[in-house]
Formats: C-alpha cells, sequence, structure tokens
C-alpha cells in the first residue's frame, strides 16, 4: 500500500471530496487525522472508519478562525508523533449568486475559508517538515481559478490565489525536499452541487465533455497520486480533474 505507515490530515474530511479522500487513504495504509468544522459529521465518518478497521480520527477545525486552525495544526502535528507526512487541504466553501448582489460578509467567509485557512494550516504543520526536510502538501482548488465561474466570482478569486500560493510555495519549500501540488476539480457530485437548480446541473453536465460530473472518489484519486511515491520529483503542478471541460495551459 503506497500511504502505509504515513499520517496525513485532511481538512474539510466530513463530506464531499474531503470525505472520499479521507477513506481512499486510509484504505491504503495510512492514519487520517479529519480536520472539519461539523463536529457531528467528522465524529460519524471516524466512527465508520474504524469500523471498517481504518485509522481515522477526528479534531474540530473552523478555517474561519486563526485560533482554531493554530490549535488544529498543533494537535496533528501532536498525532502524528511531531509531524505530519502530508497534509490535503480539500475544505472548501461557495455561495453561487451574482458579483453585484453579494454581500461583503460573503466575500470575508469565502477568503477565508477557500484561501487563508489553507494559507494558515500550512504555516501551521510547515516547520516540522522543514526540520525533517520532507513532507507533502496538496492543496485542493478549482477549476474556477483558472478560468473563472459565472456566479461564483470571489469564489474562483480565491481558489485562484490557492493555485498561486502552490506555486510558490512549492519553490520556496523545494530546498527542504517538501512537495507541494495542487488539483483543480470541475464539477463534481457533492452537497453544494446536489444543492443547486436541476437545470444548472443539467447545463454543467452537457457542457462536459465525457457528459457527465466527477465522483468525489475520481478527485480523491488525483490527490493521492500526489501524495504517493509516483510523485517524488513533482512540485508546483496544477492537475484539472474535469472530464475534459476545461482544457487550459
Amino acid at each position: 500500500m503506497d500511504m502505509a505507515d504515513r499520517v496525513v490530515a485532511v481538512t474539510g474530511g466530513a463530506s464531499g471530496i474531503g470525505k472520499a479522500t479521507v477513506f481512499l487513504l486510509a484504505r491504503e495504509g495510512a492514519r487520517v487525522i479529519i480536520g472539519d468544522v461539523t463536529e457531528d459529521a467528522g465524529h460519524a465518518v471516524a466512527k465508520d472508519a474504524a469500523g471498517q478497521g481504518l485509522r481515522v480520527e477526528f479534531l474540530k477545525l473552523d478555517l474561519t478562525q486563526a485560533a482554531s486552525v493554530e490549535e488544529f495544526a498543533a494537535g496533528a502535528n501532536a498525532a502524528a508523533g511531531g509531524r505530519l507526512d502530508g497534509l490535503v487541504n480539500a475544505a472548501g466553501w461557495d455561495r453561487i449568486q451574482p458579483f453585484m448582489e453579494n454581500d461583503p460578509a460573503i466575500w470575508e467567509r469565502l477568503i477565508n475559508i477557500n484561501l487563508l485557512g489553507a494559507v494558515r494550516l500550512c504555516r501551521g504543520v510547515l516547520p516540522p517538515m522543514i526540520a525533517a526536510g520532507k513532507g507533502k502538501i496538496v492543496n485542493i482548488s478549482s477549476d474556477a481559478g483558472r478560468v473563472g465561474s459565472m456566479g461564483e466570482t470571489v469564489y474562483s478569486a480565491a481558489k485562484g490565489g490557492i493555485i498561486a500560493f502552490t506555486k510558490s510555495l512549492a519553490r520556496e519549500m523545494a530546498r527542504s525536499r517538501i512537495n507541494v501540488n495542487c488539483v483543480c476539480p470541475g464539477p463534481t457530485d457533492t452537497p453544494l452541487l446536489q444543492a443547486q437548480p436541476e437545470r444548472m446541473r443539467e447545463a454543467l453536465t452537457r457542457a462536459i465533455p465525457f457528459r457527465r460530473v466527477a465522483q468525489p472518489q475520481e478527485i480523491a484519486e488525483a490527490v493521492m497520486f500526489f501524495l504517493g511515491p509516483r510523485t517524488d520529483y513533482v512540485t508546483g503542478q496544477v492537475l484539472s480533474v474535469s472530464g475534459g471541460l476545461t482544457m487550459v495551459d
């Protein structure tokens, strides 16, 4: 198993892409620490995993609160024996609405969860990785951050920031042999997409060359690729998993 004996933290691990990533990594031998703001769902995932003989535990994490991020980073590092082997910044939040109808409070929430939360958490887990000279970080952005998306303007800005952050951090961390890469999902069958009007979901499906949206497991496979040994010489890269919806350089 590619992830045997590794300890990986996954934010947003209580649902959607994060949850799929938690189970995939755990089945590949990793011990996984979930960080999520939804405590009941996080504990439920950990309990479900334990019933399958998988090593998964939950720690509360609110990415909008700097103190919560610091506490989670310290707790995850301690649970890992001082240093995580990997971090997956999978947590995200969105509200689809025309930009001119946005309340500025929504901008702050979008940026705090989708950009600053990941920035703060990387800062919290990196010192022991740097000291050890190894570690892997995978940031989950979105193809909205690559090409833009109507009704998701500030979300797209935050996700575009994650792409730039990934590339810049990868350059700085290369001297410490720490890999930093980014996965950009296209439309994916998550609770957020399921909550959208049927006509919107049908339009998205028609626009995708494969004529279907992604399943969370398919995004998790891309995350697994970056965390595993096959990409030890890969850093600063952005991989779209979108069924061909966005074919950009």
